[in-house]
């Protein structure tokens, strides 16, 4: 089977300017653990998930460092810090969105998607053409296709 067998195509998304409240609110209403944002054009530009709008109540993850002769020196985790903060302060879709977004084609195989899935620890996939979504895949989705 393929994504175009299984995908939703009546796909809620979002503009960059969409304030953080109305997604959470969309997201809310329509029981979904994120939705896609898309530009002017219609091109998707990123995705908005509850991960990322836990960062507006959390606190930023602070890398962790150790001194030497006055100097600090960063273990790692600094440029995590860096996008923490910066979802704290964001207040509207493009301040807080995630920007590389794992997108599939319609032809993509369901095992190819369940991997991408697992791999990258994400719950939906954009279905993509021209740079526009056509669907979108959930792992409910795939779920529902094993249960058949």
């Amino acid at each position: 089977m393929l994504a175009k067998d299984i995908m939703k195509t009546d796909v809620i998304t979002v503009s960059e300017d969409t304030t953080i409240k109305e997604i959470a609110q969309i997201l809310t209403d329509n029981k979904i653990s994120g939705v896609p944002v898309v530009n002017q054009e219609g091109k998707l530009v990123g995705i908005v998930t509850e991960g990322d709008l836990l960062h507006k109540e959390a606190n930023p993850r602070i890398p962790k460092f150790f001194g030497i002769l006055g100097a600090m020196i960063y273990l790692g985790g600094i440029d995590q810090y860096k996008e923490d903060f910066k979802k704290l302060a964001a207040s509207k879709a493009s301040e807080i969105m995630t920007t590389e977004v794992i997108t599939v084609s319609k032809n993509t195989e369901i095992g190819a998607i369940a991997t991408l899935m697992v791999e990258h620890n994400i719950k939906r996939i954009p279905v993509i053409e021209n740079g526009k979504i056509i669907g979108i895949v959930s792992r409910a989705d795939i779920i529902r296709t094993i249960a058949q």
